[in-house]
């Protein structure tokens, strides 16, 4: 069975002044991470112990800044939805290294999930309900590789070989985020296999949960849905349930 879409073709805009994250609602939010020194500093501060830690073990400084700016804005965002001290927030991890937050500092249940790739980072944030979210920028050389033999499933590397050489890079990138998003929402890590599940690919198919192995039912429980952040970039969103009100902002400083 088919899970039904969040919604089609959502526009990016800068967020209103007064942002309310509605039980109804899902927001996404697109953020450059190539962001002036000084903010670098400023999200530095903000950053717990551990978070500070994994940032100076990254060897390149562009890595070490990109992981700093995608963990402070994080704690930004959610200090917007929740009003809790950007600083004051607590993250623990689940075994597979799904980050939520901790009880005390997420009194009214706000879930999240974060992707970067090449400069661009999402954030997605709802209520009380499981979410994922991925973000690739679309190199079409990866399609002349065997990665898609080795990680999809069989149905999904004959509707990718079947497309037009043209569509193929297009198609190989929303199957990737549409993937990775339901595998970030379940929380399971590499304990789910990426050939286990089939998602639509075809450019311009509505992204959807077409089949998961072991229990038939599983794909009605999830929603997918394509973001389209920046030229030359594919996202996916999955979301546990149906139906919510998707609205996509623009991060600015």
């Amino acid at each position: 069975m088919s899970a039904s879409v969040v919604s089609s073709s959502p526009s990016w805009s800068a967020p209103p002044p007064l942002l309310l994250l509605g039980s109804d609602q899902v927001h996404v939010w697109s953020a450059a991470l190539d962001q002036p020194d000084s903010l670098v500093r400023n999200l530095w501060h903000t950053l717990a112990p551990d978070e500070q830690g994994r940032a100076e073990r990254f060897h390149f400084r562009r890595d070490r800044e990109h992981f700093i700016i995608a963990r402070g804005l994080l704690r930004q965002l959610i200090c917007r939805y929740s009003g809790t001290e950007a600083q004051r927030l607590r993250f623990c991890y689940t075994s597979y290294g799904k980050p939520f937050l901790a009880e005390e500092s997420n009194p009214s249940p706000i879930s999240f999930n974060l992707s970067h790739s090449q400069g661009l980072a999402l954030f997605a944030f709802t209520r009380q309900r499981e979410l994922g979210v991925d973000v690739e920028y679309v190199r079409p050389e990866v399609v002349k590789e065997r990665i898609a033999e080795h990680f999809f499933s069989r149905q999904e590397v004959r509707v990718l070989r079947a497309l037009p050489a043209a569509m193929q890079a297009e198609a190989f990138f929303n199957c990737w985020t549409r993937k990775e998003a339901y595998v970030k929402a379940k929380g399971e890590g590499l304990s789910l296999p990426l050939d286990q599940f089939d998602v639509s690919l075809t450019p311009g198919d509505e992204a959807a949960l077409l089949a998961t192995r072991g229990d038939s039912r599983e794909a009605s429980r999830w929603s997918l849905q394509a973001l389209h952040p920046a030229p030359n970039y594919i996202g996916a969103l999955a979301l546990e349930g149906h139906r919510r009100e998707l609205k996509c902002w623009r991060w600015s400083e």
